[in-house]
C-alpha cells in the first residue's frame, strides 16, 4: 500500500513538473498570436502622409508597434508581406441598415417572414467586412436585428464588422421613422414614437435598455418613406433637446436623420452629434455645424443606384421622385459644406444599395471636392472621433489591429478602395491577399 502510494505520488510529481516546464516554455514566449505586417506603403490617416516600407506588429488583436521594415520583431512571429500594396486602417461606415435588402423595396418585402431579415443580415455583414469595412454604425433596424447581429459577431458565431447598433430609430407619429405604408386597419406603428419631450426621454431609455449604443431620431421627412417630404421638420427643438440630454446622461451619442434646412438647424442647436443626409442644408446650417462641432454624414453615392435600379426593385414612383429632386442638391451642398470646413464622416445608407458596395462613395466624394486623403480620413480617423472611440480608425499602437490593404496607391486613385484585397479585423486575417 505504502509502495503504491509512493509510486502514485512520484508519478503525480513528474506530471506536475512536466506541465510546469511545458508552460514555462510557452507564455510569455509563445508567439502564436503575433503577426508582423509589411507592405510597400501605409497611409497615416492622422497626418495624411504615406509611409514607405511600414512594419506593423500585432499581438492579441491589438497593434503593439508601428515601425519600418527591418526593425526587430518577436521571434516566431507570423510574417505577412503584402508587397506592393498600401495599408490603411479598417474602414468605418457611419450609416448603414444591415437588415435591409434594396432588391426588395416598396411593398415587395412583405412576401417574407419577419425573421427573413435577421437571416439575410448575416450575409450583409459578411459582405461588408470583406469590402474592408471593419466597423459600421447601424442607424435603425426592425426587431432588434442589429443588436442581435452585433452580439452574434462579438460572440464569434458569425463573421462581420464591429457594429454600433441603434436598434429602433424613432421620431414623430406619422413621420419618417414611423410606419407610413399601411392603412389604419393594419394599426402598424413604431412603438417608440415620441410626440413630446418626455416621450423622447422614455424612448431613449427603452432602446438603450434593449441594446442601442447610439440613438437615432428623425428630425425631418424622408425620401424612402410614404406621406413625408424631405424638407418637412417633424421633431421640435424641445423633443430633440430632451433626446440629446437623456442620451448624454447615459453616455450615448445622437444621430439625426435630417434632410430639410429647418430640421438640420434645430438638430444642431439641440446638440445632435451627427447630422445624417443634410441634403438641404443652408448657409445658417453650415455656420451652426461649424459653431457646434456637429459632423455631417452625407450619403452622396446611393442616388446612382436607386435611380438606375429602384423601379425594378419595387421602389414606389413617389419615392423615386423625391430621390431625383434631392440628389443633385445634396451633392452640391456637400461641396459647399466641405469647402466651408464643416467636419465630415463617411456614411452611405447601405441597404438602400447593396451591402458590400459601401466603398463606391469615395469616388463621388472626390468628384464633389474632397481629396482622396480627405475622403479616406472621413471613413477612418474622423469616424472614430465622431464615435468617441480611440481604439479604431488609425494604425497606431494600442488600437485594434483593423487593417486593410489595396493594390496600388489609393491616394492617387481612391477607386482602388472598391477592391480591397486584404482584411484583418482584431488581428485575425478574414480576407487574405492572393
Amino acid at each position: 500500500m505504502r509502495r503504491s502510494r509512493l509510486l502514485s505520488l512520484l508519478c503525480s510529481l513528474v506530471l506536475t513538473t512536466a506541465t510546469f516546464v511545458a508552460h514555462s516554455q510557452e507564455a510569455p514566449e509563445s508567439r502564436s498570436d503575433v503577426r508582423v505586417l509589411t507592405a510597400a506603403r501605409m497611409l497615416d490617416v492622422r497626418s495624411g502622409k504615406l509611409i514607405d516600407n511600414p512594419q506593423i506588429v500585432v499581438r492579441g488583436g491589438r497593434i503593439v508597434s508601428v515601425g519600418r521594415a527591418g526593425d526587430a520583431v518577436p521571434a516566431g512571429a507570423e510574417r505577412i508581406d503584402l508587397k506592393d500594396m498600401t495599408l490603411l486602417p479598417g474602414l468605418i461606415d457611419m450609416h448603414v441598415h444591415i437588415d435591409s435588402d434594396p432588391t426588395y423595396s416598396g411593398y415587395t418585402y412583405l412576401q417574407f417572414s419577419d425573421r427573413f431579415w435577421s437571416a439575410v443580415s448575416v450575409t450583409h455583414a459578411h459582405d461588408t467586412l470583406m469590402a474592408g469595412f471593419t466597423t459600421i454604425r447601424n442607424l435603425g433596424s426592425d426587431d432588434w436585428n442589429d443588436v442581435g447581429l452585433q452580439q452574434a459577431i462579438d460572440a464569434g458565431k458569425v463573421v462581420g464588422p464591429r457594429i454600433v447598433p441603434a436598434g429602433y430609430a424613432f421620431g414623430a407619429t406619422g413621420g419618417h421613422c414611423d410606419s407610413t405604408y399601411f392603412p389604419p386597419s393594419m394599426n402598424d406603428r413604431n412603438a417608440y414614437n415620441a410626440d413630446n419631450a418626455e416621450e423622447a426621454r422614455k424612448s431613449v431609455r427603452e432602446v438603450r435598455k434593449y441594446g442601442a449604443q447610439v440613438i437615432k431620431v428623425c428630425a425631418t421627412g424622408g425620401v424612402f418613406s410614404r406621406n413625408t417630404e424631405p424638407g418637412q421638420q417633424q421633431m421640435t427643438y424641445d423633443e430633440m433637446k430632451a433626446t440629446v440630454d437623456e442620451a448624454k446622461m447615459w453616455g450615448l451619442k445622437v444621430a439625426a436623420h435630417a434632410h430639410g434646412a429647418a430640421g438640420i438647424r434645430e438638430a444642431i442647436r439641440a446638440g445632435v452629434n451627427t447630422i445624417e443626409h443634410a441634403s438641404l442644408i443652408d448657409d445658417e446650417g453650415i455656420r451652426l455645424a461649424k459653431q457646434y462641432g456637429a459632423w455631417l454624414s452625407m450619403d452622396i453615392y446611393n442616388t446612382d443606384y436607386t435611380q438606375s435600379e429602384g423601379r425594378r426593385n419595387g421602389v414606389l414612383e413617389d419615392n423615386l421622385r423625391k430621390d431625383r429632386e434631392i440628389g443633385d442638391l445634396q451633392r452640391e451642398n456637400f461641396r459647399r459644406a466641405h469647402q466651408a470646413g464643416v467636419k465630415m464622416v463617411y456614411g452611405t445608407d447601405a441597404g438602400i444599395f447593396p451591402h458590400g458596395d459601401n466603398a463606391r462613395q469615395f469616388a463621388v466624394m472626390v468628384r464633389y471636392g474632397m481629396t482622396p486623403t480627405q475622403a479616406i480620413q472621413s471613413a477612418t480617423i474622423n469616424a472614430a472621433e465622431a464615435l468617441g472611440r480611440s481604439d479604431i480608425g488609425a494604425i497606431e499602437t494600442g488600437r485594434y489591429a483593423d487593417i486593410v490593404a489595396v493594390s496600388g496607391n489609393p491616394v492617387q486613385d481612391v477607386a482602388l478602395l472598391e477592391s480591397v484585397v486584404f482584411v484583418m479585423k482584431g488581428g485575425t486575417v478574414v480576407k487574405a491577399a492572393h
